[in-house]
């Protein structure tokens, strides 16, 4: 017996069929399928690529920021010192310019106070023999 031949037909379709659809169908869907997928793969290697930089920078930044941050209070901290050390001499010299005029205000006061009871000694004799003289009514040498 011979097999029908309508079997060959459908055999022989099939196989066109299958050869036609992979060729127009499926080879170039695998390709795009392919392409994407690199795409994709390409697509987060940069991602990755630009995160680890973007990490990095960061990192950098942040070094820099502290660095710059560190100087500016070393900065502040010695301007600091400094005006610190000329408020203490400023005041260390005025204390010594006040002692100093303090000092020859006492003298002119010791001065002015012995002066005024020279004075006042003097003019209390000078009182004194004016009032003896009068009591008495005659001159007292």
């Amino acid at each position: 017996m011979l097999p029908d031949l309508s079997v060959l037909w459908v055999i022989l379709f099939v196989l066109l069929t299958t050869v036609a659809l992979n060729s127009l169908l499926f080879k170039p869907l695998l390709r795009v399928m392919r392409q994407r997928d690199e795409t994709i793969a390409s697509a987060r290697a940069v991602a990755d690529k630009a995160a680890a930089e973007a990490t990095r920078a960061a990192a950098e930044f942040d070094t820099k920021t502290a660095a710059a941050r560190a100087e500016v209070y070393r900065e502040m901290d010695e301007t600091r010192r400094v005006a610190q050390n000329q408020r203490a001499e400023l005041v260390a010299a005025t204390r010594a310019e006040t002692d100093v005029q303090l000092a020859e205000a006492r003298s002119r006061l010791t001065a002015e106070t012995d002066q005024a009871r020279a004075r006042l000694e003097a003019d209390a004799d000078a009182l004194g023999t004016v009032i003896a003289e009068r009591v008495l009514g005659r001159k007292i040498s």
